[in-house]
């Protein structure tokens, strides 16, 4: 096998995330800004064959797992062939997609057919109508379907992801975390991040350990061990629960140290960090006639770059200016 990338700190980094619109049929409180900047033009979003080329390129110094994400990647016209030749290049050990899950159910034939492994669902609540207060649209019910058929078909990995609001959903955590005690399913709870100047009010975020004393009630949690490919979920199980329970602490206990990632946004340019507002052009280059050996040289460039750890704490009042939807989800 082939070494793997490694960025400046030593960390191997073998995950791509690749934004392919800034588009979304939702408009939630945390990804949505207070000032939206204009849509990116169509001819400023990386075209199907472009990402490709930079993935190709990607899995073959080292990328071993690519993760779809938007805006709302299922709204992208094209999405599936593109995701089925994704799905075939050489090097590709996971292929994960992230959803909010309304056009779920009218998917999930030709995702599997795609070769899709993980699908990612973003939940925030069981309750429709903070639902509706979170995302602006009356759609709780068109998700829970697709997140059902999803289980039923017992061929993806499934995980829900619930940003911790204050004073939105903190009653529901619960409720949430109850949903793997009895289904093959990873709920992870995220701490809301300060990113993009969004509408969400109350920028006291809720951190894990009171998540974890919201869930108390269900049983101890045992902590479970990650893989090579995982994300940054700490991970942990309920006493005889057929799924897991995560939790991303990104502001209350840093896992910079573990980070194994990378990101592509929608309009060409590579992250090397979600927390900071470095980025790196890709799309100019390879419009401009780069080849291979230059898109990889990008990589490498933006690798010496990926700071030690984010500068973000629980009492920061800074910002990252670009917004989620912008970067990816």
């Amino acid at each position: 096998m082939k070494a793997p990338l490694q960025d400046a700190c030593a960390r191997p980094v073998n995950y791509l995330r690749i934004s392919v619109t800034d588009r979304c049929n939702l408009a939630c409180i945390y990804c949505n800004p207070i000032s939206p900047s204009p849509r990116l033009r169509h001819e400023d979003i990386l075209r199907f064959e472009e990402i490709l080329v930079i993935a190709r390129a990607a899995l073959e110094i080292g990328i071993r797992k690519i993760r779809i994400t938007g805006g709302e990647p299922l709204v992208r016209k094209g999405i599936f062939p593109f995701l089925k030749k994704l799905g075939s290049l050489p090097g590709l050990e996971r292929l994960a997609i992230t959803t909010n899950g309304i056009l779920l159910p009218s998917s999930l034939d030709r995702l599997q057919d795609a070769g899709v492994h993980q699908i990612n669902i973003s939940l925030d609540t069981l309750d429709p109508e903070t639902f509706f207060r979170i995302t602006g649209k009356d759609a709780f019910h068109e998700v829970w379907t697709g997140i059902e058929e999803a289980l039923a078909r017992k061929s993806f990995i499934i995980k829900l992801n619930a940003v911790a609001l204050r004073n939105v959903n903190e009653k529901d955590f619960s409720a949430l975390a109850s949903l793997a005690l009895n289904n093959n399913i990873s709920v992870r709870f995220i701490e809301e991040m300060p990113i993009g100047h969004h509408h969400h009010a109350d920028h006291r975020p809720v951190l894990v350990q009171e998540i974890q004393d919201s869930i108390g009630a269900l049983g101890s949690l045992t902590p479970l061990p990650s893989d090579q490919l995982d994300g940054p979920a700490r991970k942990f199980t309920f006493p005889g629960a057929k799924g897991e329970i995560g939790f991303i602490p990104a502001l209350s206990r840093h896992f910079c140290h573990t980070c194994n990632r990378l990101r592509l946004t929608a309009d060409g340019r590579l992250r090397p960090c979600l927390l900071s507002d470095i980025s790196h052009d890709i799309k100019g280059p390879l419009r401009h006639g780069a080849g291979k050996k230059e898109i990889q040289n990008i990589f490498i460039s933006c690798l010496r770059h990926k700071g030690a750890e984010h500068i973000f704490h629980p009492d920061s009042e800074g910002q990252v200016d670009t917004a989620m939807a912008r970067i990816g989800g």
